[in-house]
């Protein structure tokens, strides 16, 4: 079958990639599902076997609002003694984007401070202030690089959307590293305060 160009030079009809191009697929590894729980963690599939492990969050939906009185933060931390403790050293950044239902919001992406570690065990935010109305709920995506080098600090970013309960959407980005040459074999995810319901699933990138 002929290779077939259209006026913007893109390709179509191709239907296999040649035997010498590799990498970029991903497997899944692990699915979890929260019921009205406390943590969520993955204790076994971190390994030498992928330099990237992606992390994907459905309808991530807290139980109840935060002890703060606003709503609940969705956190992770890492492991490097298979979930023993959850306290890796971390350095980290955010800022984040939004839009409330009454039209009111934020024309820009702005940096929010209050949830970066410089240099904190604590655990790492993804996505702060979820609402918890029987229809709201977050999703997104971590992505972990090389967590089983010895030799570098443990990369990782995130992009995450919630639903907010005072009616609107927010977009978190966070980035930084674990800084420790040991392997991560280990990360939980749960809330600042109080369970939660959703999927949580983990795939390993070739």
């Amino acid at each position: 079958m002929a290779i077939k160009v259209a006026n913007n030079q893109s390709l179509t009809a191709i239907t296999a990639l040649p035997s010498s191009i590799t990498g970029g697929a991903m497997t899944l590894i692990s699915t979890q599902t929260a019921s009205d729980s406390a943590t969520i963690s993955f204790t076994s599939g971190i390994d030498s076997t992928y330099k990237e492990y992606v992390f994907k969050f459905y309808d991530i939906h807290p139980e109840s609002e935060g002890a703060s009185g606003g709503d609940a933060d969705f956190q992770f931390n890492l492991s490097v003694d298979t979930g023993s403790n959850y306290n890796v050293t971390k350095t980290t950044t955010s800022w984040y984007a939004g839009q409330f239902e009454s039209g009111s919001g934020y024309e820009d992406i702005d940096y929010e401070g209050a949830y970066d570690l410089a240099q904190g065990t604590g655990f790492q935010f993804l996505g702060t202030d979820l609402g918890a109305d029987n229809d709201q709920s977050s999703a997104g995506t971590l992505i972990l690089y090389n967590p089983s080098n010895t030799t570098f600090v443990k990369h990782f970013m995130s992009d995450y959307v919630r639903a907010l309960s005072s009616d609107g959407t927010f977009r978190d980005f966070v980035a930084g590293y674990g800084n420790t040459t040991s392997a991560v074999d280990a990360i939980q995810f749960k809330m600042a305060s109080g369970n939660f319901n959703g999927v949580i699933k983990m795939y390993g990138v070739s």
